[in-house]
C-alpha cells in the first residue's frame, strides 16, 4: 500500500478518468472524476461505502489515470475505455452491438441506399438507428423496385455515360443511370422523396406512387399497375407502424430504466419518435447494476449509448431524472455539434411517453429475466452431465476449444472459442497464424498453439479452464497432453471430440467415451467445437482472401509493397479498389495519374467483378 499512498499525494486536482486494476493488472473498473485527485483518494478512505464498491476495494491493487481538459471529455473517454476493456465492476451495456442504420449516398450524382453500421460525418444521409434488421432490408428491396435505384457500387457522374449498362439494366430493375437513360435531376427527385419517406413524412411518396399507378392503370399496363398497387399497399402499412405519437412534428428519444431487486441486470428501453411518430424502439439489457440507483443507471446509460450511435435527437425524454443531468447536457450537445435538451417531464404528454417507455422497460426486463433463468437452468443440465459422463472432479463452467484449419497446407491458423457457463464468451475469443510449421501438419500446429496459448496464461498468472477441448481423435489430443505436461499441467481435464461418431477421447482411456445422442452434455460439445471450427475457417479465408489479393495487386506494374498499402487502407479490398474509377485511384497518396490508369485497366482487364 505504500506505493499506492505515493501515487495518491501525485494525484491532480482536475478532471479525468481512473482506471482500478486487480493483482493480475486486470481492469476492473473505469470511472470519471472532476476532480481525480478526490475521487480517486475517496476510495481508499474509510468511510461508508456502498456494498459494491466495498467488493471493488478489496480488488484493488493499483490505479491509472488519464488527465483530460474537460469533464465532457471524460465522460467520452470513460464511455469508450469502458466498451474497450468491459471492465468486471462498471455497468456496461450486455448487448453491446451496433446500430443498423439506412445510408443515402447524396454525396453522388446517383445516390445509393443501403444498411450500414459505421455513421460518419461525410455529408451523406442516415436514418435509423433501427432494431430490426429484417424491415430495413424488405424496406431497401421495396425502394429500390418502385424506383429501380441503382445497386452497383462503381461511380457514376452525370453528363459521362458509359457504352453499355450492367444486367439489372435489361431485366427492369435499374433505371440505368449509368447510360443516361434517366437524367441526374429526376433520379434525385426520387431520392429526396426517399428521404422524406425515411425521415417520417410519408405522404408525398404514397401520393406519387397512387399517381403512377392510376398512370400505368390507364395505359393498360396492368402488370406495372399491380406492382405500384402493390407496393403502395406496403408504404401504407410500414406508414401505419409509423405510429403518430405526438402532436408535435419534433424528433426525440425516450428513455427508461427498470430494474429487478436482489438482480444483477437492469433493462434501458429507448422509444424513437422522429417528426412526431414513433418509428422503431429497442432496449438494451445493462450488468453490474446491483446496488446502483436507477438515475445512476441512466446516466451511465445515456454516455455509453451516445458514444457508440451518432444520431442524437434535439430533444431526450427520460422516466427518471439522470445523475449529473448539466454535464450530461453538455456531452450530449458536443456529440451532436449543436444544443440538445434533456428533459424530465412530470405531466402532461410527454410524461405520457415515459410512462411508455418505462412500462416496456419492465416487460422487457422480465422477459428477459425469465429467459436468462432457463438458459442457467439449461446449463446446469449440461455441466452436470458433462462432470458425470466425463468423470470430471469440477463442473467445466470455463471450457476452452481449438480447432485447426488449413488448405491444401496453406496459411493455416488455429482458433480458441471460450464458452462461458454453456454459453460463448466472444470477447476471449483467439485466432493464431501457425508459425513453426509448414505444410498440411495438424498435429504439429495444434501442438504449436496449445503451448503458446497456455505458456502465455502461466506467464500472467490468468485462470486456466475447466476443461479443454481439441476438435479431434486420439492424435491431436496425444499432442495437446504431451505439451501440457511439459508445462506442468498435466491436471488440466481435456479431451478431444471426434466429428463422424460424435466420440470423445480422454487421455487415459483406450476407448472413447459415447454419450447418448440426445444428451444435453453432448450438445454443449459439439457448439463448442462447431463454434471453433467457424471461428478458424472464417480467419482462413480472410488470410487467404487477403493473400491472393496482395498477390494480384503486385502485379500491377508500378505498384509495389508501399502502393499496395495505400490501395487498401484507402478503398479496404479488391473488389472497392476495381470499381473506382481514374479519378478516384488518384486520390490514394502516392498515385499519380499515369499510375492510376495503370492499375484501372489491368484490374479491368484481370481481375473479375463482384
Amino acid at each position: 500500500m505504500a506505493e499506492i499512498e505515493e501515487q495518491l499525494k501525485e494525484l491532480p486536482d482536475s478532471p479525468g478518468v481512473y482506471l482500478m486494476k486487480n493483482k493480475s493488472r486486470e481492469i476492473i473498473y473505469v470511472g470519471k472524476a472532476k476532480s481525480l485527485r478526490n475521487r480517486v483518494r475517496s476510495y481508499f478512505r474509510k468511510g461508508n461505502h456502498t456494498y459494491k464498491n466495498t467488493i471493488l476495494i478489496r480488488h484493488i491493487d493499483d490505479f491509472n489515470y488519464i488527465v483530460t481538459d474537460t469533464e465532457v471529455e471524460a465522460y467520452i473517454l470513460e464511455a469508450n475505455l469502458i466498451k474497450k476493456y468491459n471492465p468486471k465492476f462498471n455497468i456496461r451495456l450486455k448487448d453491446d452491438k451496433s446500430y443498423p442504420y439506412l445510408k443515402i449516398t447524396t454525396q453522388d450524382d446517383f445516390p445509393r441506399i443501403f444498411k450500414t453500421r459505421i455513421v460518419k460525418k461525410d455529408g451523406n444521409k442516415y436514418f435509423g438507428p433501427y432494431a430490426d434488421v429484417d424491415a430495413i432490408y424488405k424496406t431497401i428491396d421495396l425502394l429500390k423496385d418502385i424506383f429501380k435505384l441503382r445497386t452497383c457500387k462503381k461511380e457514376i457522374i452525370a453528363g459521362k455515360p458509359e457504352s453499355r449498362p450492367c444486367l439489372n439494366f435489361h431485366i427492369n430493375k435499374c433505371s440505368g443511370p449509368c447510360i443516361g437513360e434517366i437524367s441526374k435531376e429526376e433520379y434525385r427527385r426520387d431520392i429526396e422523396l426517399i428521404a422524406d419517406f425515411l425521415a417520417g413524412r410519408q405522404g408525398n411518396l404514397i401520393k406519387l406512387v397512387t399517381e403512377k399507378m392510376e398512370e400505368t392503370a390507364a395505359n393498360q399496363e396492368y402488370e406495372k399497375a399491380a406492382f405500384y398497387r402493390d407496393g403502395r399497399k406496403a408504404l401504407k402499412e410500414m406508414a401505419r407502424q409509423q405510429k403518430i405519437i405526438t402532436g408535435d412534428d419534433g424528433n426525440r428519444d425516450v428513455m427508461a430504466i427498470a430494474t429487478e431487486p436482489e438482480s444483477d441486470t437492469a433493462c434501458a428501453q429507448i422509444l424513437i419518435v422522429r417528426h412526431g411518430r414513433l418509428i422503431g424502439q429497442d432496449y438494451i439489457l445493462l450488468e453490474g447494476a446491483a446496488d446502483t440507483e436507477e438515475e445512476e443507471l441512466l446516466s451511465s446509460f445515456i454516455t455509453q449509448y451516445y458514444t457508440q450511435n451518432q444520431d442524437i435527437p434535439e430533444e431526450i425524454l427520460t422516466y427518471q431524472r439522470p445523475v449529473n443531468q448539466n454535464k450530461l447536457k453538455e456531452f450530449l450537445s458536443s456529440q451532436k455539434g449543436f444544443k440538445v435538451r434533456l428533459h424530465y417531464p412530470e405531466k402532461g404528454e410527454k410524461k405520457r411517453l415515459t410512462d411508455m417507455a418505462r412500462r416496456n422497460a419492465e416487460q422487457n426486463l422480465k422477459r428477459s429475466l425469465i429467459k436468462k433463468r432457463y438458459q442457467q437452468e439449461k446449463s446446469a443440465k449440461e455441466l452436470s452431465q458433462l462432470q458425470e459422463y466425463l468423470e470430471l472432479e469440477n463442473k467445466p463452467f470455463h471450457i476452452e476449444g481449438f480447432d485447426i484449419s488449413n488448405i491444401q497446407g496453406t496459411d493455416t491458423v488455429a482458433s480458441l472459442v471460450v464458452f462461458k457457463h454453456g454459453e460463448p464468451a466472444k470477447d476471449q475469443y483467439r485466432r493464431f497464424k501457425i508459425k513453426t510449421v509448414s505444410g498440411p501438419d495438424d498435429f504439429a500446429s495444434m501442438k504449436e498453439v496449445i503451448k503458446r496459448r497456455y505458456s502465455r496464461i502461466l506467464e500472467e498468472g490468468r485462470k486456466l479452464p475447466d476443461l479443454i477441448l481439441i476438435d479431434g481423435g486420439k492424435g491431436q489430443l496425444s499432442v495437446a497432453v504431451e505439451v501440457l505436461d511439459k508445462l506442468g499441467l498435466a491436471q488440466l481435464d481435456i479431451i478431444g471430440l471426434a466429428k463422424r461418431e460424435e466420440e470423445v477421447f480422454l487421455p487415459d482411456r483406450y476407448e472413447p467415451v459415447i454419450l447418448p445422442v440426445n444428451s444435453p452434455g453432448l450438445h454443449l460439445l459439439q457448439r463448442v467445437r462447431d463454434e471453433a471450427h467457424r471461428f478458424a475457417v472464417n480467419y482462413h479465408r480472410k488470410l487467404r482472401s487477403r493473400r491472393l489479393t496482395h498477390s494480384m495487386l503486385d502485379q500491377i506494374p508500378g505498384v509495389g509493397p508501399s502502393r499496395r498499402k495505400s490501395l487498401l487502407e484507402h478503398f479496404g479490398s479488391l473488389a472497392e479498389i476495381r470499381s473506382a474509377s481514374i479519378e478516384k485511384l488518384t486520390e490514394v497518396s502516392g498515385i499519380s495519374d499515369a499510375t492510376a490508369e495503370k492499375i484501372y485497366n489491368y484490374l479491368q482487364e484481370h481481375v473479375k467483378p463482384g
